[in-house]
């Protein structure tokens, strides 16, 4: 794939159990829909290069899109609408790989 990194990582997902990952030297991220696996890992080590940032696996997945719902006062419709479905990666490091430091938690 000839995209941009920004384009194939669009950001970081920093949830509390994102965050105790890191530990286990995993991260997640929200990639690209049509984003590979080895687009995934070449993107993270080409971004983390300074780092010397070495990818072990790359595991994917779509979350689907929920459904929402805006509800209006004085005998108006509610209006529905689905949130927009998304692709998560978790990138697992390789053990003599150091942290990244950006993504470590607080």
């Amino acid at each position: 794939m000839n995209k941009p990194l920004h384009q194939i990582l669009i950001r970081p997902i920093l949830t509390e159990k994102s965050v105790q990952s890191t530990q286990a030297k995993k991260y997640s991220f929200v990639v690209a829909m049509d984003a590979t696996k080895i687009d995934i890992a070449h993107a993270v080590e080409k971004l983390f290069e300074k780092d010397n940032v070495k990818v072990e696996s790359v595991n994917t997945m779509h979350v689907r899109g929920k459904e929402r719902r805006n509800y209006v006062r004085r005998g108006r419709q509610p209006g529905r609408g689905m949130s927009p479905s998304w692709k998560k990666a978790v990138v697992t490091l390789t053990k003599d790989s150091p942290n990244i430091p950006l993504l470590e938690g607080a």
